[in-house]
This record gives C-alpha cells, sequence and structure tokens, in this order.
C-alpha cells in the first residue's frame, strides 16, 4: 500500500500534475524525497516532521519514502509540504486514501502546523477545476481559489484542522467569492493645462490600443500624461481579470485574496535589468512585460533603458506574449500590454527650445534618439511632440475631463469588438484595431484613390516600411471609429501620418 496525493508544480501560469508517492516501512529511520527535488522541497522534510509532531501525533521511526512523479520534471516550491504531510498521515493510518482521492492539496507548513500561503493559487484551482477535482489550500488563499469557479474548496488554517475535517469532528467551509469591483481613483486630463495634441494623441491610443512615444523637455507633463491613461480606458472584463490574477497570483502579489479588478499600471525605473523587464531569474518569475498584461507599461525616459532591455521588447509587443527558455523548461507567459513611453529630445533635454537650447546640438540629438533601435520605433504607432506651455502667455485650457473621454473611448471599443468578433484571427487577442492581422486590415481599410495618393505620398517621403505602413492604417481605422465612421477619410488618414514622425 502506498499513499498517494495529487498536486501541481508550476510551469509560468501553466500547471502539470504531480503523484506525491508517501511509503512507509520498516528499516532504519530514514526520510527520503526523490524526483528532482530543489532546495526548498528537499527541506521540506524538517518542515513536515515538526508539524505533524506538533499535532500531538507520533512521528513514525521507520523508513519515510517520498517519490514525486514524474521524476524526470524539477520540483520547485514549498508547497509539496502539505501533499507530503497528507501522505504520511495516511500511511500512519490517521487518515483515509480515499478522502483525499478528489482533491488537489498545495500548502507550505509551519514548524507549529500552521499552513502558510503560497504563490499560484489560481492556477492550481483552475488545473483542478478543470480536472473535476477540489482542491486543499491555506486558509489565505482560499478566497483567492473560489476565482476559479464551482469547485470544492478546503482551506485550512492548519493541519490539525484539516484532520479533524476530514474525521468528520470540524467543518471547513467553503470561502466566501464576493465579487467586489475597488472603485479605483485615477488623477483627470482636465488636470493638465494646455497639450491638446498630446491628449487627442492619447485619446487615440486608449480607444485602439496602440503604442505610443511622448517626446518633450523636462516639465512639459509626459509622465502626467501618461499616469492618466488608465483612467481612460474601459475596466477590464471578467477573463481578464482572472488572466491579470493568474498572472500576480504566481508573482505572489495577492494579497489578503484581494484580487486585482482594474488595468495593470507598471512603470519600472529605466536601470531595469533584461530578467526584471521580460521575466527570469532561477525559477522564470513574470517580468514587468507580463505584469502589465491587459493593462499599460510606462517607459520613463526610454532612451536610458538598457539597449538590450529595450530590443527584448520586440517579441511580446508583436506576439503579445513572452518566451523564457533554460535549460530545461521553455516557459512562456502572456504580455499583452500597451506600451507607453516617453523621452527627452536629447539628453540635456532642450534641444529645439529656443529659451534654453542645447549647446551640443544637433549632435547631442542624434546620439541620445540612436540608443533606441529602429525595430523598436517601427513597433510604436504613435509618436507626438510635447512642447513647453507659457501658462501666462497664452491661458491654456484644462480641456475635457477623463470621464468625457474615456466614454468616447468605450464607444469607439464597442464598435471595434461588434466588428471583428467574427473574425478567426482574433479569437487569442482583444478585439482593437492595433491587434488585427493584414487580411482583416485590409478588409476593413479600404482606401478611396485620393487617399491612396496620399498614403503612396507619404510612404515616398518617409521612407515607410511595411509595418510603418499597417500602423497607419490601424490609427486612421481608430480615429476614424472615434467618429463613429464606416470609411477612412482623407483628414483620418492625413491625422494618423502625423503621427508617424521621425523622432
Amino acid at each position: 500500500m502506498v499513499a498517494k496525493i495529487k498536486t501541481f508544480s508550476f510551469l509560468g501560469i501553466d500547471v502539470v500534475e504531480v503523484d506525491v508517492q508517501v511509503k512507509i516501512s520498516d528499516g532504519m529511520p530514514t526520510f527520503s524525497i526523490v524526483g528532482l527535488p530543489d532546495k526548498a522541497v528537499g527541506e521540506s522534510k524538517e518542515r513536515v516532521r515538526a508539524a505533524i509532531s506538533s499535532t500531538g501525533l507520533p512521528w513514525p521511526y521507520k523508513k519515510i519514502t517520498v517519490n514525486l512523479a514524474p521524476a524526470d520534471l524539477q520540483k520547485e516550491g514549498g508547497h509539496f509540504d502539505l501533499p507530503i504531510a497528507l501522505g504520511i498521515l495516511i500511511e500512519m493510518g490517521i487518515l483515509e486514501q480515499k478522502s483525499v482521492n478528489d482533491f488537489f492539496a498545495l500548502g507550505e507548513l509551519s514548524l507549529d502546523g500552521s499552513i502558510n500561503s503560497i504563490n499560484g493559487t489560481i492556477s492550481a484551482s483552475i488545473g483542478a477545476n478543470q480536472r473535476n477535482c477540489g482542491i486543499i489550500c491555506p486558509q489565505i488563499n482560499g478566497k483567492e481559489a473560489a476565482w476559479a469557479g464551482d469547485l470544492e474548496i478546503l482551506a485550512a488554517p492548519d493541519l490539525i484542522s484539516l484532520i479533524n475535517h476530514f474525521k468528520g469532528e470540524q467543518f471547513l467551509s467553503r470561502p466566501e467569492n464576493k465579487k467586489i469591483f475597488e472603485k479605483i481613483t485615477y488623477p483627470d486630463l482636465s488636470d493638465i493645462k494646455g497639450q491638446g495634441a498630446a491628449k487627442r494623441a492619447l485619446e487615440i491610443a486608449a480607444a485602439g490600443g496602440h503604442n505610443i512615444l511622448l517626446i518633450g523637455p523636462p516639465g512639459t507633463g509626459k509622465s502626467m500624461l501618461a499616469s492618466r491613461l488608465p483612467g481612460i480606458l474601459p475596466s477590464p472584463e471578467l477573463d481578464e481579470i482572472l488572466e491579470i490574477n493568474t498572472i500576480h497570483s504566481i508573482s505572489g502579489q495577492i494579497l489578503d485574496g484581494k484580487l486585482i479588478t482594474h488595468r495593470p499600471y507598471r512603470d519600472p525605473h529605466h536601470s531595469c535589468s533584461m530578467p526584471a523587464m521580460v521575466g527570469g531569474g532561477t525559477k522564470a518569475k513574470p517580468g514587468e512585460v507580463s505584469l502589465s498584461h491587459n493593462g499599460v507599461l510606462f517607459l520613463d525616459e526610454l532612451a536610458e533603458f538598457p539597449r538590450q532591455v529595450l530590443d527584448s521588447l520586440r517579441q511580446p509587443l508583436e506576439t503579445g506574449n513572452v518566451s523564457i527558455s533554460r535549460v530545461n523548461s521553455r516557459i512562456t507567459y502572456p504580455a499583452n500590454f500597451q506600451l507607453v513611453s516617453a523621452m527627452n529630445p536629447c539628453r540635456c533635454g532642450y534641444l529645439g527650445d529656443a529659451t534654453r537650447e542645447c549647446k551640443k546640438a544637433p549632435t547631442c540629438g542624434e546620439e541620445y534618439k540612436n540608443k533606441i533601435s529602429g525595430p523598436l520605433l517601427d513597433r510604436i504607432d504613435i509618436s507626438i511632440n510635447v512642447p513647453q506651455v507659457d501658462i501666462f502667455a497664452t491661458n491654456p485650457s484644462r480641456g475635457e475631463d477623463s470621464k468625457t473621454i474615456a466614454a468616447r473611448v468605450l464607444n469607439a471599443r464597442n464598435i471595434q469588438k461588434a466588428r471583428y468578433e467574427k473574425e478567426s484571427a482574433m479569437d487569442n487577442l482583444p478585439k482593437l484595431n492595433s491587434k488585427i492581422d493584414g487580411k482583416t486590415l485590409e478588409k476593413f481599410t479600404e482606401l478611396d484613390e485620393e487617399c491612396k495618393k496620399i498614403l503612396q505620398k507619404s510612404i515616398e517621403k518617409m521612407a515607410t516600411s511595411m509595418r510603418g505602413i499597417t500602423r497607419i492604417l490601424r490609427v486612421a481605422r481608430t480615429i476614424a471609429d472615434l467618429e463613429e465612421s464606416e470609411i477612412i477619410h482623407q483628414h483620418h488618414l492625413l491625422e494618423a501620418i502625423s503621427y508617424r514622425r521621425k523622432i
């Protein structure tokens, strides 16, 4: 007789089923774990021994062998403590095998027998639900698990409570799943005086999910504009919320079961390393591009980021995911984010400013801009100047508030969703103009002869690549949607071309 407990090992946000097999036999009192355990799993021997002893049960001084199958899969994390402890309790005759057959168990044990929180509860709960099983997890992760669907959840505070539940002496009720959408207050666009052109570009970027670059001297409001973008974006849908929280759960960023119900906004410092940006490290954790999935990634001082880090964004900007390759595995994380970036025109920041002219122009500006590769700039749909505003001479208007602009953005997105919902190529991506493929784009961006001539002249003048042409048409389609126009008119195309400027 061998005790068998089901659990999971994590590969990115995906889970792999692992069988924890426990055998207690006569022989020298040893405790061994086989099946490629890492150091954290190997140290579970001491935690499990102390936790079981803390319940008042006698420790079996016999030969204990734990096998983690499949044997060729690397096992990482402290969540293997609980299934190992349950296997030992079954072998001791404290629990029955049939009581845990329909559950997956995950949890890290303390020396006093309490069950500590773990990362990846949402992924594990989804995996258990797909296999028509329940889940045994720490009490602190119970609310998190409840979001995965209608599955049986045993969220135990400690090992003795779990034992008493299986013996019928205590009942562990299912955690409540209160789908409360917290109200997030974002700064308002009307707080920024002037910058009407930049606000217009930001509205277009929000409506179509386009990447945008803000260029201007220090103190013109580039960071303020970027921080107000989430306030005009539509709230995420339920499937998007689940994706967001699955990634943050793996990263251990969900506290007290409170799920994230708004779009992420990430703004890493320009000293950010490549593993921090795209993911990696010894356990291949998600990076900033994945933590901003279904949200906004803001890169301030774009030219100050290491070139290697910036070039690593090229794949996720095109595919919506990022792959991290290791010797023994290849992990893919979702990374469908909207890139918002800002930079000065040169290192000193005042190139083109008549009042504080750059002393090393134009060399300073050329060297500064050359730090950003052409292929990355080619993936940015909108580039807009954010100039200095003389508030005393012009008395600039504050413009519309975020609520008014957000209503137009939502309407434009609803138009796109209705248009693309029948397109099979869009099944795995948001139904936005910035994500449509060439075939779909050609179908919905037919131009008249005058528009074709305008586009042809701009291509010849700016030496635009095929990717650049595609992005001009995507932006023009979004501008037309904001005006609820089925046809792309000349002024839509001309405005889209004006955003395709060389920095």
